[in-house]
């Protein structure tokens, strides 16, 4: 038996902003939910099927580095317009080292992640 990933949970002090920020990001749809507990979540479903975004609201910011971090690169267009395009949003560019293939930004609340150069569908090379 295996698993597969359903969701990839972020935490947020604003779940609404910070899921607007990423559906601006990726494209999708949200939904809106509360557990058992009353948390509130904003789920972004990503067109192509693959795991959704959960922004979970919480009330303490992010203590440190972040200990998993989307990769996401553009389906049309260059690396570069893609980090321009994202910076416009309300990203932060942290790195941009010449040797690597990826550029280091975060996100308004903080939480890293990374563009890559574009490449087709299920390469993962």
């Amino acid at each position: 038996m295996t698993s597969r990933v359903l969701a990839v949970a972020v935490d947020a002090l604003d779940a609404e902003s910070l899921a607007a920020f990423w559906r601006s990001v990726l494209g999708g749809t949200v939904d809106r939910w509360s557990d058992a507990r009353g948390v509130r979540y904003v789920e972004l479903a990503v067109p192509g099927g693959g795991p959704s975004v959960l922004f979970q609201s919480v009330s303490e910011p992010r203590p440190g580095k972040n200990r998993v971090h989307l990769d996401v690169a553009p389906k049309t267009g260059e690396q570069a317009d893609e980090v321009a395009r994202v910076v416009a949003l309300g990203a932060t560019v942290l790195g941009d080292e010449p040797d690597l293939p990826w550029v280091v930004l975060a996100d308004p609340e903080g939480n890293e992640f990374c563009i890559l150069p574009p490449r087709a569908l299920g390469d993962g090379a």
